[in-house]
């Protein structure tokens, strides 16, 4: 099989002898040019699987020669073009992905992070992609993971579950991070902090279809991600935008809906306005709890807040984790105490659930026939025979 071609398109000889041994080092046939002209031609007779392109050059820019490279593309082709620019601008990284890039990132950088962001976009290029347009036909299930308290799972709860959907049932999925000051999917995942996120989304006032799917990230799950922003301060534009123009954040929801089977968005304790939208906008909310005193109190208040809003029962669900776990505290005495049933339940295993977290892999990947694998693909069936047979209903 011959090796994956990549392009590298930059005039600085220095940059450009770090990318020729990395790609190298990593089994990659490179190809060189050293003006967004030359890359231009040189794309257009070599056919290279992935280009990696300077945004700064002379002759033609990087934007530039991006464009001329789409405008050539016949139907069908696309070619990965990741932008490398020294600007970390919003402004300038979505003109770059309106140029036709579908990833930047800024000088310096690591050579992990690069060759992370190359086998991304090379495995989303390849069978798992599935391009974001208006017209494909999905479920288009929002479910949100609240944590009754913190420390219950509720992130890793949301992470497996996402790729169980994908990995059991072919379902097309997409995680929200919506922790927007201390987001943790980008750890937990193993993603580097130079990616797009929520920000850049819900900022932009003529986001649609297309350039979603250029701000999400795809994990090598097959999950696509919507990421928190990068820093706590970056949080605050989410919370203004979200303050000032609501519809903002339901036109990005629309759009994941029209997009995938299931969106799931993880999310804080804390009941803001932000959050209160995501509780209304969503079909389903799934309480994430354990079977301990002080969790049994907050889910008695989460439901009873609940109630106020006004939500259906059947929108909220109770997820009670580490079912298994010796608390004093059985699922019959949890039922009894909040005065309903307990919809979902997930088995306890600590250790495999840390070890996964901190290695950055998570265990339906890793380990997905384990007890712990073995029980998220179970909650995720019944989640999605519940959807589908609901689904089914409305289409009849």
């Amino acid at each position: 099989m011959a090796a994956t071609k990549v392009l590298v398109v930059d005039d600085d000889l220095n940059i450009q002898r770090v990318l020729v041994f990395t790609l190298k080092q990593e089994g990659f046939e490179v190809l060189v040019a050293s003006d967004g002209q030359a890359g231009v031609e040189i794309a257009r007779e070599s056919k290279p699987d992935m280009i990696l392109m300077d945004a700064a050059m002379p002759k033609l820019d990087g934007y530039a020669a991006t464009q001329q490279i789409r405008a050539s593309e016949e139907a069908g082709q696309r070619v990965p073009i990741i932008i490398l620019t020294s600007e970390a601008e919003v402004a300038e990284r979505v003109k770059g992905l309106r140029a036709g890039a579908d990833d930047d990132i800024v000088k310096p950088f690591h050579p992990l992070e690069l060759m992370a962001r190359i086998k991304a976009l090379l495995a989303r290029s390849g069978a798992l992609a599935a391009p974001i347009t208006g017209e494909t036909v999905t479920m288009g299930r929002l479910g949100v993971f609240y944590g009754a308290k913190g420390g219950v799972g509720t992130t890793t709860i949301a992470i497996n579950s996402a790729i169980a959907m994908i990995r059991e049932f072919r379902r097309r999925t997409a995680l929200l991070d919506a922790n927007l000051q201390f987001g943790d999917l980008r750890v937990f995942m193993d993603l580097g902090l130079d990616t797009a996120s929520i920000v850049d989304a819900i900022s932009e006032p003529d986001l649609d279809a297309d350039l979603l799917r250029k701000l999400l990230v795809r994990h090598h799950t097959g999950v696509d991600l919507l990421l928190a922003p990068p820093s706590p301060e970056a949080a605050d534009i989410v919370m203004e935008r979200q303050r000032s123009h609501p519809a903002s954040l339901t036109h990005l929801l629309n759009l994941m809906r029209r997009a995938y089977d299931y969106t799931l968005v993880d999310m804080v304790k804390t009941i803001d306005d932000f959050n209160l939208q995501l509780f209304d906008e969503a079909d389903v909310i799934f309480v994430v709890m354990t079977a301990d005193l002080s969790c049994l109190k907050n889910v008695r208040l989460v439901l009873e807040t609940m109630d106020h809003l006004g939500y259906e029962k059947g929108k909220v669900q109770l997820v009670l984790n580490r079912s298994n776990a010796y608390t004093g505290i059985n699922v019959s005495n949890a039922e009894s105490a909040l005065n309903r049933k307990v919809d979902y339940e997930v088995i306890n295993e600590y250790r495999g659930a840390i070890s996964s977290l901190n290695s950055g892999e998570p265990f339906m990947s890793s380990r997905p026939d384990g007890p712990l694998g073995r029980s998220v693909a179970e909650f995720a069936r019944m989640v999605d025979e519940q959807t589908a047979a609901e689904v089914a209903a409305t289409r009849t």
